[in-house]
Order: C-alpha cells, then structure tokens, then sequence
C-alpha cells in the first residue's frame, strides 16, 4: 500500500512538475513575443497619461520698466459630484461669497448633465473672494468632523493665470487685451500673440498620485519691451481728452513717434477702454476700425499732404524754393475749378509763401507742372496707400487713385496735391513725413523696442522703408515749414525750439459732398529743426469751436510737444548747441 501511495505521489509531482514547465515556459514565450511589447505599452497606458502644460503668458512693460500687461492667478470654483455632502451649504455659501443665485447653483449640482462627475460654478474668481471660499470650507470641515454636517466637502478650486492691466485703459488702443480663451485681440496682444503665448509642452505623467513624477519646466512666453513712454503715453492721453472737450471735437488722435527710427513713443486714441473689462468692448466701439484710429481709420488728411507735394517738387527739380508763380485765386485741372481754402488770390508768392498761406492751386499748380506720372509715383514713393508694416493689428492701406482706376479723374491730380481725395492713416502720414524729418529716409513705425528670452534681451533694430526724396531735398524742405511757420505766428511754435510743420484742414466727404461745416482738423510737426529728434501727428474729428487745424490742432501739438522735450530730456536749442560745440 505505501509503495503503491509513493508512486501515486511521485505521479502527482511529475504532473504538476510537467505543468509548471509548462507555465514556465509558455511565460518565457510570452514575454519574449511580439504581443508583449504591446502588453506592456497597454500596461503603461493606465499608469501614465499625456498632459499639457501651458506656459504663463510672456509680460509686457514700456521702455522704462513699467509693467502694462502682466498676469494674475484666478481660480475656477468647481464641484466634486462623487464627494459632496452637503449640497445645500455648497450652495448658500456660494451665493453669498461670489453673489450667484442659491437655487441656480443648487440646481447645477443636484441636476448635472448626464455623465459628468465634475461640473464647474465659477470661473476666473477673484484671488480673495477664493480664498474666503477655501477659509470657509476648512472652518466647516473642522465642525463636520465633529457632527452630522456635510460641511462643503465636493468643493474643489482649481488656481490658473488671467491677463492682468494694472494702468486699466492707459494704452488701450495700443496693447490690446487677451480673452478668456487666452486669445490675443487688437494692438501688441493680437500682433504678438504667439511669442507672448508661448509652447504648450505634453509631459508623460503618472496616474497614481503618490508616485512621484518630475514635470518638465514650461518657458514662460516671450516678455515684450515696448517703444511706448509710460509717462508720455499718459501725457497725450490726457492731453487729447481735455482738448476734445476743449474744442468741441467727436474723437482724435495723437501719435508722438522718433523720425530717426520710427520708434512710437506715444499713441493715444479714443475712445479707450479698461482692459481689464474687455468684455465691455462691445460697448466701447462701433467696430474694428474704432480701436485704434491711428492705424485704421483713413481719412482725407487735407493740407498736411501739401509737404509731400512740395518734396516731389522739389526733388523732381520742377521749382526751387525760390520760385514764383502769380497766384489768381483759382486754376482749371481737368475740367474743373480748384480755389483757394478763402477763394482769394494771394499774388506773387514763391514757395515757401506757398506753404505759409496753404494755397490749394498753387500745389494743383505744381502737381500739374510735374505731371501725373511723376506725381503719383513720388506718392507711391512715401507709401500714401500702402500698408506701413506697423506691428499693430488692424492695420488698413487708405486709398491713393492713379490713373487707371475707374474711378480716377483728371481733376483728381489737383485735388490729390492738397490732401483731397486722398484716404490716409495717421501713421502713414507720418511715415512719409519721416522722409523730410529723417534725410530722406522712410522708416518704418513699430512698438517693438525688444523681446526678452530665457533672461536675455534681443533689442529691435530700426527698418528703414526707401528715400523717396534726397538728403538736399529734405533739410531745404524742413527748413522751409519752419520758416513757414515763424512767418505766420503759428500756434504750433514751441518757446526755445525751432519745429518744422504744416497745418491740415478737410472738409469731410458726406454723400458725396463736401459739408463746409465739418472738418478733420489735423497737424503734422518735428524738431529741433537742425536734429529732429520727435514728430507729432494730432488728428481732431469734427471740432465745434473752429473749423480750422490751425486753431485748434497747431496749439495741441505744441502743448504735447512740451511735454515731449521734458520727458525726453531734450534741452533747449540754445543750450543743446552750446554743449555740441564743446
């Protein structure tokens, strides 16, 4: 029998033997299969997942350090549907810390949609109201630990950065904003959008919260340094609101660029708005084109287009300064009569006498003197229709007709040589103005001053855009406007600085006729003369007070430029000489 039971068990041990073999084996066959390799990515797959990480968003600051967009940490309130307690205290304390409904919020978490296990309240909650919130929830979990009471178990805070504007609307035209989508929308926000967005980074982390994983550091997004002065910003700002409540004007503009470089120092629009409100932009403006009337809003500049038909003249050797002509009043171009802004004739004059008393036929004199192909080429020249390159968005091209166009006429190559049925933007009239400030040379505006990296700081270097005109050309022409404007006594004369300019007054296009009684009252203007170092463009829509850029826009730009030498730390003629001469 023991023999007999002893076989039987050395059977048995064989078998299992045999069957652990087999285990063994089929095992070693398994792990050594193609099939493992997809096993073991399937095995990894639930204890890792994808996630991305977004950088914060690069910040931007003026050209002295001032911060103007930045960001600030926002929580989104959410519910915990597997863990919650105590619904109705979620929701009383909810309503009285953040002001929402108690039935609303309730309701969203007794009657979620189907299939969710997190729903969200709130989003971009104040930092403190958060806080109070979080406070409360660890006070009433302390006292439902010792009863009955749910407490706000199932209430969840989830911290993420918002853009933050700590000057509100200063510069509003000029920065833009950010959405809740983390969208760039108008201005430096909208141009630069991906720079200061960043790259987004999938980091492999693991789904076991206690193990430990090392998360790849996000870069934050590029930090922009604007051209834009704070102070200055500031200055035109407040400048431009008290004149148009001054004069009675509906909206305008004030742009304060360096014609050396095209750097823009300052660019003040209206309407402006709080950034931090950009909601509200509905409200704020009509349509695109409002936001920023420097870059988008063409308009029939008027007289101040007479400097560029007085370069091309002068380049193109059609006059000299010294030329003169015998000024009637009046003069036929195509067909139709042009006059004088008073219909009077005003005699003899040469050319700087031409400028001094704006005398429309006198430059549909010289436009027609050049002809039509050098005239419009020389426009073409100083970009009158052409994008500038701005690095603003929402940039528009204005309108020069050429011949050609179906809807040019002979007459228009007067009318254009004085500013009238030209579409123009403010920064490309200073764009081409910066040929006469500049030597000849067109630069191109930008808000750019440069880009910071990892720590590092790339500057932007000034692009210059052609010579239209040369260096001759553009010092005889600088001198002549300012003559033009000592002659007169203008009220664009800025004590101790000498500063070149031209007035620019326009009737206003309404169904297809001029209405004598609305204007675009506008001044273009530079200095010192000898080495202009600023060029200010002001823009009045419509002024009550007067009609005429003279009054009303000359004195606005030799307010701002005041401002302008100070913040600048331009010395006065006399005194800049004197330290050049030693």
């Amino acid at each position: 029998m023991r023999q007999q039971y002893a076989r039987r068990t050395q059977l048995v041990m064989l078998v299992i033997s045999l069957i652990s073999l087999a285990i063994i084996l089929q095992i070693v066959r398994i792990q050594n299969s193609p099939e493992a390799a997809i096993f073991d990515e399937r095995a990894l797959d639930y204890q890792y997942e994808w996630r991305t990480f977004y950088p914060d968003r690069g910040e931007i600051y003026d050209r002295t350090g001032h911060l103007l967009a930045g960001n600030k940490s926002v929580y989104e309130i959410g519910v915990d549907l597997n863990t919650v307690k105590d619904a109705n205290a979620i929701a009383g304390a909810v309503s009285v810390e953040l002001g929402m409904e108690y039935s609303q919020v309730l309701d969203s978490i007794q009657n979620p949609p189907e299939g969710l296990s997190y729903i969200v309240i709130a989003d971009f909650v104040e930092l403190q109201k958060a806080l109070r919130l979080k406070d409360l929830k660890v006070k009433l979990q302390d006292e439902a630990e010792q009863g009955t009471l749910g407490g706000l178990t199932g209430l969840e805070f989830k911290s993420h950065p918002q853009r933050s504007y700590p000057e509100n609307s200063l510069g509003s035209n000029i920065i833009g904003f950010v959405n809740r989508e983390g969208r760039g929308y108008f201005g430096v926000e909208e141009k630069y959008d991906t720079l200061l967005a960043g790259n987004p980074v999938q980091v492999l982390v693991p789904t076991d919260p206690n193990k430990a994983s090392e998360i790849a550091r996000v870069p934050d997004g590029t930090t922009l340094v604007l051209t834009i002065n704070r102070d200055l910003q500031a200055a035109s700002e407040k400048i431009l609101d008290d004149s148009l409540a001054k004069y009675g004007a509906i909206s305008g503009t004030i742009v304060v660029m360096d014609p050396r470089n095209g750097e823009l120092l300052a660019m003040a629009s209206t309407p402006r708005m709080d950034l931090n409100q950009f909601w509200e932009y509905g409200t704020v403006y009509d349509n695109a084109s409002d936001y920023n009337r420097a870059i988008s809003m063409p308009y029939e500049p008027g007289s101040v287009v007479k400097i560029l038909t007085m370069a091309a003249a002068l380049d193109s050797g059609t006059v000299t300064p010294g030329t003169t002509y015998l000024d009637t009043g009046s003069i036929l171009v195509g067909g139709a009569m042009i006059q004088n802004w008073d219909q009077a004739p005003w005699g003899v004059q040469d050319m700087t006498g031409c400028l001094q008393h704006s005398l429309n036929v006198c430059m549909a004199t010289l436009s027609t003197s050049m002809g039509a192909g050098t005239f419009y080429t020389y426009m073409d020249k100083f970009g009158l229709g052409h994008l500038t390159g701005v690095d603003l968005a929402g940039e528009a091209a204005g309108r020069l007709k050429i011949p050609g166009d179906s809807d040019w006429y002979a007459v228009d190559l007067g009318t254009n040589a004085f500013g009238q049925g030209v579409a123009a933007t403010p920064v490309q009239i200073m764009m081409a103005a910066s040929a006469i400030a500049n030597d000849g040379r067109t630069v191109t505006p930008h808000t750019l001053y440069a880009m910071v990296r990892d720590g590092r700081q790339y500057n932007v270097p000034a692009q210059f855009a052609g010579s239209p005109i040369t260096e001759q050309t553009a010092n005889t022409l600088s001198e002549m406007l300012a003559i033009s404007l000592e002659s007169e006594g203008s009220l664009a004369l800025v004590p101790g600085y000498r500063v070149a300019g031209k007035t620019g007054t326009a009737q206003i296009p309404v169904n297809g006729f001029y209405d004598d009684t609305a204007t675009n009252a506008s001044f273009i203007g530079w200095g010192p003369v000898d080495d202009p170092q600023f060029m200010i463009y002001v823009w009045l829509e419509r002024p009550e007070v007067s009609i005429w850029g003279s009054e009303t826009a000359a004195p606005v730009f030799a307010e701002i430029a005041e401002k302008t030498v100070i913040l600048l730390d331009i010395p006065p003629d006399t005194i800049r000489l004197q330290l050049a001469a030693k």
